[in-house]
């Protein structure tokens, strides 16, 4: 996948970064570190520059965003609360009003965590689909993943810039800190359900 990437990119540019960081987006295994830092890299042996790099790196995440925001308004809380509703819901012992509590919390809470997101592996890319289930307004939405994704993408870019022919070194870094953010996610998942069942059995027991 690596050459593929790097090859797409030295023959489009510009317009490669864009397709692929929009593609990453819509498919989070592909790499976003590896395209952005070796697109810093670019700009020390060829016409490109940072900035534009930066732009279109940024323009392509919105696209991919912005897919999966509406991916998420299609399944809607109304629809959602309808599955649940159903035997699936049964078979995760999930109820209606679990769906609204989860809708209210990413209301209130939800729009800074969109921001925060965009610097977690995976998880940057999918928090667009929550996004659009609670259908959290459209201007908040684009602005902090905007600028959750322009700090991402700046970053990384002036990196591989920094770094040149050693721009993989940050690749290898990035690599190291997605897998240790990944277990802290799985971590905290687990202990969410734990807490969230617990605390089910708590009540039915009093």
């Amino acid at each position: 996948m690596e050459n593929i990437i790097i090859n797409l990119m030295e023959q489009f540019g510009y317009l490669g970064v864009f397709l692929l960081i929009a593609l990453e987006n819509i498919f989070p295994p592909i790499p976003s570190e590896l395209i952005l830092t070796f697109g810093g890299f670019m700009t020390t042996y060829t016409s490109l520059n940072i900035v534009l790099m930066i732009v279109f790196a940024t323009l392509g995440a919105l696209v991919g965003a912005l897919v999966l925001y509406y991916i998420g308004k299609i399944f809607n809380k109304e629809r959602l609360t309808r599955i649940v509703s159903g035997k699936v819901g049964k078979v995760l012992r999930l109820k209606a009003e679990d769906i609204e509590k989860a809708d209210h919390w990413f209301d209130t809470k939800g729009h800074i965590t969109v921001f925060f997101c965009r610097f977690i592996p995976i998880v940057r890319s999918l928090i667009s689909i929550p996004a659009g289930m609670s259908e959290m307004p459209m201007k908040k939405f684009l602005l902090y993943t905007t600028a959750g994704t322009l700090i991402w993408n700046t970053v990384l870019v002036t990196l591989g810039s920094i770094m040149g022919k050693n721009w993989e070194n940050i690749v290898a870094f990035m690599d190291n800190y997605s897998h240790i953010a990944l277990i802290v996610l799985v971590i905290l998942f687990i202990a969410a359900v734990i807490y969230f069942y617990s605390k089910r059995i708590k009540k039915k027991v009093s």
